[in-house]
């Protein structure tokens, strides 16, 4: 499974999630879309990397714009946030 994070510029209310859910999530080879409309985080799920300027135009089609990419750092199995295995 692959887990990209993009940033989405212009998005202000329950609509503008909508929009960018239903054209991010007709992209061939996504499974699943997450929004969040405080940050602009558009995070989207495939079982395959997806080419980012198919993501750019279903966002476009959406009536937004892609600011990027964000990079995250990648997650280790078994970590947690503090590194002492002691958070809960």
């Amino acid at each position: 499974m692959t887990v990209a994070t993009y940033q989405v510029d212009g998005m202000t209310c329950g609509h503008c999630v909508s929009a960018v859910t239903e054209e991010v999530g007709k992209v061939s080879g996504v499974s699943g879309v997450e929004v969040d409309l405080a940050s602009g985080a558009v995070t989207v799920t495939s079982a395959a990397p997806v080419d980012a300027a198919l993501i750019d135009a279903a966002v476009a089609e959406a009536g937004y714009e892609l600011a990027g990419k964000v990079e995250l750092l990648p997650q280790v199995s078994g970590s947690s946030c503090c590194g002492s295995g002691g958070c809960h």
